[in-house]
Parts: structure tokens; C-alpha cells; sequence
């Protein structure tokens, strides 16, 4: 039975992929075998030891100490794509709200309180304030051409506007996805200079921490606008505010207000809105339950942030999986240990990220506490999990 603490409400489809007769969920558990979050800060959390794997229903993973839990030999899993629906359509919804002035409109209608007649002027007098513009043949820039990034680019294509990604570290699946009528922009500053839009769609690093600085809005055409459904830091709120104030900037579309954003008229903040629908919640419970079921049962790595993918189908065999630091001879050593034992090794397979490596092995024999000891004393083993046949 495993044992899965919940550090906030998932969505009840992917907890049903767990199934309750081999599965212990709760909000509440003692020595819980994995955890299962959204928003939930650990990084003030005493991790119990006995945690061998986190999954966090989402794609950011800002709240989870991954780097701590890698030390530990725990991967962090999330779910990458998972709400890039939601978040797409937020951020061409975003578009929209700038260019036609949505927001502000809105605002001035409510304050009206005539009637009548009388409303019905005060509605076309004030419509000249709020005159916007059209967004086909207007330039977006997309920063992170990811799941989400790659569904922006397209929809903005799909609107008539001409589209420059920017993303060094794409992926083979990605460009796949990414229509052949996105540019691409050779360098940040090369993107920037022909934007009149940018939406960002990357993760919160050092290399992205005020990535939309004052320099690179400077270089933006004159009356742009920022579109920001990724994380607080990647854009300087400071820079972006004052090129509101000259006019360099047209609006501000922001799902992570501060008391200056929310003061400020051209800016238009939304409380984190990005994942909050129903089926992105939902999509994001399954895809990482489905995950650390694999993990939990199989060993098997997909959709890690601190952990290589690593897969293995399952045999008639025994099977053991080993997190170890990332040095030379680590494979051979594990191999010679289990053959001085008297297994045979079935299949293995070795995956290594960074300082970490990952090993699946498969056996012919049960191995036994005494093997599991010797294994366990390898120099620089971090974890080791006996998983034993199939669960059938």
C-alpha cells in the first residue's frame, strides 16, 4: 500500500487513477511515500523521509525545493502542457483586453448612472476614449516556444498576426508543433526590435529573472504591449511601469499584481488566472498521478524536472532502481555487485542528468536485504528503491 499525502485539493479524476486498493490517500498521512501538490510552498517544509517521490499538478515548480530533493535521490515530477490550453487562451484573451481597451471600458460603463436617453448618450460619448486597434498585421513576440509558448504562436497566427519566437533550448516535439509560418528571432534583442507584442512563456531562473528589462522595452515598437502568464520576476515591473508612464508602453497584462501594478491605469492584473479552469485542473491531477503511479510502481521517469527520463517496460523479472551521484564505473559497479551475488541481469537501462544518474535494473532473483545493503554502500548511491515483480 502506498501511502500519498495532498498539500492542496487535486482534482478528484487524477486521484482515481490510483487506485484505492493499492493506494492510501489523505490530506493528513504519516510517512507518506509521495506527495501530491499545486500551489503549496515547501520550501519551509520538513520533507518526511520516508518520501520517495513529489508530483506537482502543474508545470512550475518554484514552490518545491527540487534541487534539495535531487540531493535526496526524490524526483520532482509536473505536468508540462497539461493547462497550455488554458494559458493560451488567457493570453490571447490578454491581447484582446489591450488592444480594445476592454477593461477600462467596462469600468467606465459601470460608473455610468443615467438612464434612458440619458444612458444611451453617455455611452457613445464615451466610447471615443477607449478607441483601440485591430491585431492582424501587429508583431508578437513569443519568449519560450514550450507546450504553451508553441499554442500562443499559433493562435496569434490563426488572428492574422505576424509571429517571432525566440527559444535556444526548443525541442524536436515542440518545432514539430510550431507552425512553419512563426519567424525566428536570432537573439532576444533581434525579437524585441520588431515586436509589438510580447508574451513571455518561460520558467523563473537566474537567466530569466527580469528578462523584460528596461533596455529591451526600449527596443520595443512604440505603443506595445506585455503579456506576462509565466512567473512575477521574468518581467521588471519597475521598467514596465515607467514605459507605461512615457508611452513607450500601450498596456501591461499581468497575472501577478502588486500594489503598483494594481494602481497603475494601463495595467491590467489578474489574480494568477493562467491554470484556473476546470479541465486544466484536471488534465494537470491526471497526468502527474499518472506519473508517480509509473514511478511508484515501475520506476519509470517521465515529465521530471530534476530527474532524466528513463523508462523500462516490465518483465517476468525482478526489478530495482538506483539514484545515484553522476561519476564514472557507477553502472559496473552496481553490475559486479549484483553477478558476485548470483543474479542475472535481464535488462538494465542508465539515464544520467547533470550530477545525477538514474539505473533500472531487472534480475532473474529476488534481491535480498543483504544485496540491497551491498548496493546501498556503493559510494555515491543516493537511494534505492526494490520494486520486486510486476503488480498484475
Amino acid at each position: 500500500m502506498y501511502k500519498v499525502l495532498t498539500l492542496n485539493n487535486i482534482a478528484v479524476e487524477g486521484l482515481r487513477r490510483l487506485p484505492r486498493a493499492r493506494y492510501e490517500i489523505a490530506s493528513e498521512i504519516a510517512h507518506p511515500d509521495a506527495i501530491i501538490l499545486r500551489s503549496f510552498n515547501m520550501h519551509d517544509m520538513d520533507v518526511p523521509d520516508t518520501v520517495v517521490a513529489i508530483g506537482r499538478a502543474g508545470a512550475g515548480t518554484n514552490n518545491i525545493p527540487v534541487e534539495a530533493m535531487a540531493a535526496r535521490g526524490v524526483p520532482v515530477f509536473n505536468a508540462p502542457g497539461a493547462n497550455a490550453n488554458a494559458v493560451k487562451e488567457l493570453a490571447i484573451a490578454g491581447l484582446l483586453l489591450a488592444a480594445r481597451n476592454i477593461c477600462d471600458a467596462s469600468e467606465y460603463v459601470k460608473g455610468l448612472s443615467e438612464t434612458g436617453d440619458a444612458l444611451n448618450k453617455a455611452v457613445e460619448a464615451g466610447k471615443k476614449q477607449f478607441v483601440g486597434f485591430e491585431l492582424p498585421g501587429k508583431t508578437l513576440g513569443v519568449i519560450g516556444l514550450g507546450a504553451i509558448g508553441v499554442e500562443v504562436a499559433n493562435a496569434a497566427l490563426e488572428l492574422g498576426m505576424k509571429v517571432v519566437g525566440f527559444d535556444p533550448a526548443i525541442t524536436v516535439r515542440r518545432a514539430w508543433q510550431l507552425s512553419s509560418g512563426v519567424e525566428h528571432a536570432e537573439t532576444l534583442d533581434q525579437l524585441f526590435q520588431r515586436a509589438d507584442a510580447i508574451s513571455v512563456h518561460v520558467p523563473l531562473i537566474d537567466a530569466t529573472r527580469n528578462l523584460v528589462n528596461r533596455d529591451r522595452i526600449a527596443l520595443l515598437n512604440k505603443g506595445a504591449t506585455i503579456i506576462n502568464f509565466a512567473r512575477s520576476g521574468v518581467v521588471d515591473n519597475e521598467a514596465a511601469l515607467a514605459a507605461l508612464d512615457s508611452g513607450q508602453l500601450h498596456a501591461y497584462v499581468s497575472d501577478f499584481p502588486t500594489t503598483e501594478l494594481i494602481a497603475h491605469p494601463k495595467v491590467v492584473a489578474l489574480p494568477h488566472l493562467g491554470a484556473s479552469t476546470a479541465e486544466a485542473e484536471e488534465n494537470c491531477a491526471i497526468m502527474v498521478a499518472e506519473n508517480l503511479k509509473d514511478y511508484l510502481e515501475n520506476g519509470n521517469v517521465r515529465y521530471s524536472v530534476n530527474f532524466p527520463e528513463c523508462r523500462l517496460p516490465r518483465m517476468d523479472a525482478y526489478r530495482i532502481t538506483i539514484a545515484n551521484a553522476n561519476v564514472p564505473n557507477m553502472v559496473g559497479q552496481i553490475s559486479t555487485c549484483l553477478g558476485d551475488a548470483g543474479l542475472n541481469i535481464e535488462d538494465l537501462l542508465n539515464k544520467s542528468i547533470g550530477h545525477l544518474a538514474y539505473t533500472i535494473v531487472d534480475v532473474n532473483e529476488p534481491v535480498t536485504d543483504e544485496i540491497e545493503s551491498r548496493l546501498r554502500s556503493i559510494d555515491g548511491v543516493l537511494t534505492l528503491r526494490n520494486l520486486g515483480k510486476p503488480v498484475t
